[in-house]
């Protein structure tokens, strides 16, 4: 890897082309290098992991809503269209984009990176998709597109802090899409560069949508991003341009949300011909939750077994959860929002709730996508009041842990010290989640199947859940018809099963 340095420049001493960050993802993009064969075997799990999650996101009301946006908005003039998420009917990409990045997103239960900043790279994947199959690519195309785009994605995430200016992460994903539309379309140096100025210009946002009562805006965000970056490399592939130098410049993202104009970023980059592998760096979830929360699941289905007091408010007189600083404040109680506590809080509220995620997990020994965040569940009177026993604090040895430039010693996890009513404690720790490569049970091949089969139960045959399968793991090898087929869809009685909401289009 190489490092290209990221600092502001004022307009009358900007910088050569050439040296801008824009410039250098567009050159990493359009680097022809293989993908090696571990790194295929990963985008097939990820396709794998999406498609999971899309089907048990097939009902739920903004994915509704986003289909019905979707299916207004039939194939444009330059190709056969792609497939809307869930169903055999098709629409304009960048419509098929939005439905697809908004199931694949819905249930939070797919992909992450954390480093400087958050992530979840497979919400790349949807519009990448897209795009395929509305041009009529190939697998091999798309391969190399998913590769690119999570290598762009988490370069950016190793070294731009987005979240400490209440930037929301997407605005790592605008141009993480960009870039591998670039690749899997062969585009230029040059078109590259302008869609991913354009990309990043238009999905910058504030974190106030994972703030306070989180609404279902979460969701959307991400396909957003993926839609907007379609519609930028549409727009540089007409010849049009984009604002520049788009982080370094002296009114840029750099100098006025972010660091500042004195800021210096090292973003780490593939040399040239140099595989590109960051999607290996990246994990997957075995649970419906935040990934901060992950391990801690884990923990507390291990406490439900061999500390089964803990589940008893009336036996605990406080949990402390020691944690990381980006634990403590995202998901904790060091966030400052009261909703965390609250039992009528959305479902995407209480899914960054890490004091009522462990509260559950402890007293029901299991985490379920839909069953853990039901109304009745979270405002069960036992569970209430252990979970308002419940609160975290920064611990710098896990903060250390969390930023540690090792990844075999990087942690995101938590120690849980309880005082029982008796005056007696427990404590004990955990690392990484279960499901992590470092983990107790790392996912491979048959975990992703199992977890398509797990949440495709009730929602697609078993014939459909073969049919795509079989798809998918094939995906390097795919022609543009196989690509073009590959989408999950459900039966149309239990599509039809959720009226569509009606709005403008």
């Amino acid at each position: 890897m190489r490092t290209h340095t990221v600092r502001v420049h004022r307009s009358d001493a900007g910088p050569p082309r050439e040296t801008e960050l824009a410039h250098q993802l567009a050159v990493v993009a359009a680097d022809p290098v293989p993908v090696d064969d571990d790194v295929a075997e990963m985008v097939v799990n990820r396709v794998i992991d999406d498609a999971a999650v899309t089907a048990a996101s097939l009902l739920r009301a903004p994915v509704v809503a986003a289909r019905a946006q979707a299916l207004a908005h039939p194939p444009s003039r330059g190709g056969a269209g792609a497939l809307v998420a869930g169903t055999r009917e098709v629409a304009s990409p960048e419509w098929a984009a939005w439905a697809g990045g908004v199931a694949v997103r819905e249930l939070d239960f797919h992909d992450t990176f954390l480093a400087a900043d958050y992530s979840h790279p497979g919400d790349t994947v949807p519009p990448l998709v897209a795009v395929a199959q509305h041009l009529g690519l190939d697998g091999a195309a798309l391969l190399r597109g998913i590769v690119t785009a999570y290598e762009v994605q988490v370069d950016l995430v190793r070294a731009i802090c987005l979240h400490r200016h209440k930037i929301d992460h997407v605005a790592h994903l605008g141009p993480a899409v960009a870039a591998g539309l670039g690749t899997m379309l062969g585009l230029d140096v040059a078109t590259t560069y302008q869609a991913i100025g354009q990309a990043l210009h238009t999905t910058t946002a504030t974190r106030q949508s994972r703030k306070g009562a989180i609404s279902t805006w979460k969701a959307y965000a991400p396909a957003f991003a993926g839609k907007v970056a379609v519609e930028a490399v549409d727009r540089a592939m007409r010849g049009q341009t984009s604002p520049a130098p788009v982080w370094e410049g002296e009114d840029g993202v750099v100098a006025w949300l972010l660091d500042g104009p004195d800021a210096v970023y090292e973003v780490p980059l593939p040399e040239p011909g140099e595989p590109k592998r960051a999607i290996l760096d990246t994990y997957t979830k075995e649970h419906s939750a935040e990934y901060q929360a992950q391990a801690l699941i884990d923990l507390a289905r291990r406490l439900h077994r061999e500390q089964p007091e803990l589940a008893d408010p009336d036996r605990v007189r406080s949990i402390v959860l020691r944690t990381s600083h980006h634990t403590h404040t995202v998901i904790g109680s060091g966030s400052g929002d009261p909703q965390k506590y609250d039992p009528s809080a959305s479902r995407e509220t209480l899914d960054h709730s890490v004091p009522y995620i462990v509260a559950v997990a402890l007293q029901d020994g299991r985490w379920h996508h839909e069953d853990s965040y039901a109304p009745e569940r979270a405002a069960r009177p036992d569970t209430v009041a252990l979970w308002r026993r419940i609160t975290t604090v920064e611990d710098p040895v896990w903060t250390a842990r969390y930023h540690d430039p090792d990844p075999d010693r990087r942690a995101f996890g938590a120690r849980l010290e309880a005082v029982l009513a008796d005056g007696s404690t427990v404590a004990d720790e955990i690392a990484v989640a279960d499901a992590h490569p470092r983990g107790a049970r790392p996912f491979a091949r048959p975990q992703y199947l199992a977890k398509l089969r797990t949440l495709a139960a009730g929602v697609l045959p078993d014939a459909e859940v073969d049919r795509f399968a079989d798809l998918a793991q094939h995906l390097p090898e795919l022609d543009a018809a196989g690509v073009r087929a590959l989408g999950v869809v459900a039966p149309d009685e239990l599509l039809a099963s959720v009226p569509l909401p009606g709005g403008l289009f």
